[in-house]
């Protein structure tokens, strides 16, 4: 919400020597968060004045339109004689009242204006539009002032072109901010000034009343001229209160005053037309949302309701949509007009011959606006608003400010009574302990105090030592005591809360699985890895681009009740997706050499569990049975650790060429993380979507399977924008088991014996086999075990390869002798043998 100060000032008596800086932090200690202060024109130098169009000579001799034109400044340039200025602008006439800038003054952006020659005449300045004086974007043509306006004026201050605009993020709670009204109070509370509030104006009076009734008046019935546009509410869940009223003879010609578009344009929005620009700014200043129907295109009576099956309704944006039963309406006889609290319908929309309109504010369900248009993709002003809640007061009051101002500067007629459509809400009450929010703060206020400052948020409060709190009509979001509390602790001030530390309780620091989830992490950071803390969201499509089976169990997934996006509703039952979006995003932003690593949780869903959790009372504790059932609606959440790779592994430079990363590096951060643990994984070859069936690995420990690792199969690269031969490796670290105490090695003093051998296996043989049994065959001499070479062609045979291994034997107590060293050699070569057809390379 952006607010322009000088508009807030209308309903707050600030001091005169409040800035927009200093409100900001008034602001802030209240608890609003005010991210910007823009200083709008802050950058303008005189002499900037009004000026009169006295006569324009026409510049043929040019391919487009050229104006030298005498203007009337008074004596702002000091002489009182006409300025000569050319001007590139048609849409003015001799006598218009326009803005000009004399040389020597600056445009917003640091535009300096002088006299020099164009166009084969000296301009002594220049005639401004709105774009150039900051306060529109219309380059079309020249701003004309109305005919009163006085020759010579200071246009500075006459157009407010200096001025400080607040841009206030709001809070879903904080929908009153979403208004000059809301801030106006806001502020005069934080200064202790008189608020002048914007909605009470006084109605005309009821039937059979003596006078006109003023906001919260209390009592609901028909002014004089009994009703307007007839209309009903079919469903009180959408609507509880529509209000109509109805003006004619509405000049469509009419220009929006240059004061409302400027504060339209600080405030954010574009100026349209008259009848709009009305709407759009009581909506700021009020933070009702209004809406204007061309009568002559209505059809019957207006009827709010939810859509039938079927229904269609093409909206002021031109799209024709296809309805959802739960969406709210605006219909007359002729189907669906309006998506209530959203946006218009193309056929009653006003234009530029409307003459006839029907005003219609209303106070639509908050859940069910915001719901529809998350569900159709539009978000307008109008629905920012009523999904945060909007004054149930105000329909009456904003209709009516707006038929007056349509009447007002639009000339037109406002026709007799009013439209009024309600279903019964009761007001709400809160009970609270008048020391309630102390003990929430920790700091003694008093009930005096306490009962001040609910009473400047516009609670009516009852009762001594409990209290009895009505809400305002503008605050639904309080509601029970906490709330409360937290008015009266913001307003005392956040800052006079003292600090005391907590008390830390006595425990053993962290478990034993996050000690070792922060020890695989910094393992996984010191091998060259990047983590990446990726959305635990996903949607459907990810799983297709992970090319997952039909059957597959991670697409058993749990959906959001209320997902930020509607794209990715579902929580991840796998940490792929996300890091493959985050590598896609670094090779998108030049960075193609990528090593990205990941620790969290997924959701798996059992089998069995119900469909939806039980909803607990809040005004007991739990049974045992209700306990059971929401145990069993929880999903399984292990913790899982996954790398993606891409690019070089290792850089290239003056000492040579790099290389590529490789499936063998998902391996090995595999084994990385395994190591941390203290256990060995077994490699075997598998076939597991997102890997490509060649090139993919299953991480065994023992028997259990941890996980797979390897390269990415094709069509998945291509569908996550990732480059080619991408790898990645995921696995769950509680199947590793539990950490195993490291302990030191014992390091022999005595000497190494290295033995080398190559042997020819068949192709299909893994190389983790032939370790395996290489391993059990060499005993306990043996100290190490490297493969350094493997070899295919010729010499080899075909379909087969030569494994080339480096052993290592040492003993803890002597130095080995060639024949022990020999002996171990060939009792490791006998049985990679026997378990895997090897036989030595030359035998």
């Amino acid at each position: 919400m952006r607010a322009p100060l000088s508009w807030v000032r209308e309903y707050a008596e600030l001091p005169a020597g409040v800035t927009g800086r200093a409100l900001a932090a008034e602001l802030i200690a209240a608890g609003l968060e005010v991210e910007t202060v823009e200083q709008a024109g802050a950058d303008i130098t005189g002499p900037l004045v009004v000026g009169e169009v006295l006569a324009f000579e026409d510049l043929t001799e040019f391919k487009k339109p050229i104006r030298y034109c005498q203007v009337n400044v008074g004596k702002a340039n000091g002489t009182g004689e006409p300025q000569n200025i050319i001007c590139g602008a048609t849409n003015f006439a001799v006598g218009d009242h326009v803005v000009v800038i004399l040389p020597g003054g600056v445009l917003p952006g640091g535009f300096e204006i002088g006299a020099r020659k164009t166009y084969g005449r000296v301009s002594e300045g220049m005639i401004c539009s709105v774009a150039e004086l900051g306060i529109g974007d219309d380059h079309g043509g020249i701003l004309v002032l109305p005919p009163d306006t006085p020759v010579g004026a200071d246009a500075v201050e006459l157009l407010g072109l200096r001025d400080d605009v607040l841009d206030i993020a709001v809070t879903p709670d904080r929908g009153y901010a979403l208004s000059i009204r809301g801030i106006a109070r806001e502020a005069a509370t934080a200064y202790g000034v008189p608020f002048k509030d914007p909605a009470h104006v006084n109605l005309p009076p009821r039937r059979g009343s003596s006078g006109a009734r003023p906001l919260n008046g209390g009592g609901r019935g028909l002014e004089d001229g009994g009703e307007s546009y007839p209309a009903s509410i079919a469903d009180p869940t959408a609507c509880d209160r529509f209000v109509l009223r109805e003006v004619r003879g509405f000049d469509p010609d009419a220009q929006t005053p240059t004061w409302m578009r400027v504060r339209l344009h600080r405030a954010g929005m574009r100026p349209v037309s008259l009848a709009v620009d009305i709407t759009n700014y009581l909506m700021l200043e009020l933070g009702q949302p209004l809406h204007a129907f061309d009568r002559g295109k209505l059809t019957g009576p207006i009827v709010v309701r939810r859509a039938a099956p079927g229904e269609k309704l093409e909206t002021l944006d031109h799209v024709r949509r296809t309805l959802d039963p739960e969406d709210i309406l605006i219909t007359d006889e002729s189907g669906p007009i309006s998506m209530a609290g959203t946006m218009g319908g193309l056929a009653t929309e006003i234009d530029e011959r409307s003459s006839d309109m029907v005003i219609e504010a209303a106070h639509f369900d908050d859940i069910g606006t915001a719901r529809m248009s998350r569900r159709h993709r539009l978000h307008s002003e109008a629905s920012y608003r009523f999904e945060r809640g909007v004054d149930r007061e105000l329909p009456l009051y904003a209709s009516y400010r707006a038929v007056r101002m349509l009447a007002e500067l639009g000339g037109a007629e406002v026709m007799p009574g009013v439209t009024h459509a309600e279903a019964p809400v009761e007001r709400v009450t809160v009970t609270i302990a008048a020391d309630h929010p102390d003990k929430v703060a920790g700091v003694t206020y008093g009930r005096d105090t306490v009962v001040k400052r609910l009473e400047q948020v516009g609670c009516t409060v009852e009762g001594d030592d409990v209290l009895t709190v009505t809400p305002p009509s503008w605050r639904p979001d309080l509601t029970d005591p906490n709330d409360l509390a937290e008015e009266v602790i913001r307003l005392e001030g956040y800052e006079d809360i003292p600090a005391r530390p907590p008390h830390p309780v006595k425990g053993k620091g962290l478990t034993v699985r996050q000690r070792l989830r922060r020890r695989v992490g910094r393992a996984l950071a010191g091998a060259g890895y990047v983590e990446a803390l990726a959305f635990p969201f996903v949607g459907e499509k990810d799983w297709d681009a992970l090319h997952l089976p039909s059957d597959d169990p991670r697409r058993r997934t749990l959906r959001l009740a209320n997902p930020m996006s509607e794209e990715e509703p579902l929580l991840r039952t796998t940490l792929l997706p996300g890091l493959l979006k985050v590598l896609a995003l670094n090779v998108g932003r030049g960075f193609g050499d990528v090593a990205l690593f990941e620790m969290g949780v997924v959701f798996r869903p059992h089998p069995d569990a119900p469909e939806r959790a039980p909803r607990l009372a809040v005004d007991r504790g739990p049974t045992a049975d209700e306990l059971a059932a929401l145990q069993a609606a929880l999903p399984d959440q292990p913790h899982r650790v996954a790398v993606v790779l891409s690019g070089d592994r290792e850089p290239s430079g003056w000492w040579g060429g790099g290389r590529p990363a490789l499936w063998a590096d998902a391996i090995e951060a595999a084994r990385t993380v395994a190591r941390e643990v203290g256990v060995e994984l077994t490699v075997k070859a598998d076939q597991h979507a997102p890997w490509h069936p060649g090139r993919c690995a299953a991480l065994y420990v023992g028997d259990t399977l941890v996980g797979h690792a390897g390269e990415l199969h094709p069509r998945v690269t291509k569908a996550f924008g990732v480059p080619a031969r991408s790898c990645a490796m995921e696995l769950e670290l509680r199947r590793l088991g539990d950490p195993v105490t490291v302990r030191a090695p014992h390091v022999s003093s005595y000497p190494v014996a290295t033995q080398d051998v190559a042997l020819i296996v068949d192709e299909a043989v893994p190389a983790a086999e032939v370790e395996a049994a290489l391993r059990e065959g060499a005993g306990e001499l043996l100290e190490a075990i490297r493969l350094f070479d493997v070899y295919t062609g010729e010499q080899a045979g075909e379909g087969r390869k030569s494994l080339a291994y480096a052993l290592r034997f040492r003993a803890p107590d002597r130095t080995l002798t060639a024949e022990e060293t020999s002996r171990a050699r060939a009792g490791a070569v006998a049985s990679a043998s026997e378990q895997t057809g090897a036989v030595l390379r030359g035998a």
